[in-house]
């Protein structure tokens, strides 16, 4: 029996590439609003981000979420999805 492939994306904090199940997407919707997609099939821009907070702070000194989706992202932006993040970890 043939082995099913895994899909593979890359974390835009770490730069690493990993299995899309142990990574969480954040997606920027048709109406411009950017926000964690815990479901993964949310409409829109996707990113992936590892599901720990050193990733996320790499992703916002580096400002990957505004280069990814090709425009600005606050602050509170990245402060909502570390909330998120938490609430994820508990």
């Amino acid at each position: 029996m043939a082995q099913k492939k895994i899909p593979m994306r890359m974390c835009i904090g770490c730069r690493d590439m990993k299995p899309k199940a142990e990574l969480i997407r954040v997606v920027k919707t048709p109406e411009g609003e950017i926000e964690l997609d815990t479901s993964g099939r949310k409409n829109g821009r996707g990113a992936y981000i590892c599901k720990n907070a050193e990733c996320l702070q790499k992703c916002r000194k580096r400002n990957s979420l505004s280069n990814t989706f090709s425009t600005f992202v606050s602050d509170s932006v990245y402060e909502k999805i570390e909330k998120e993040f938490a609430l994820l970890e508990q």
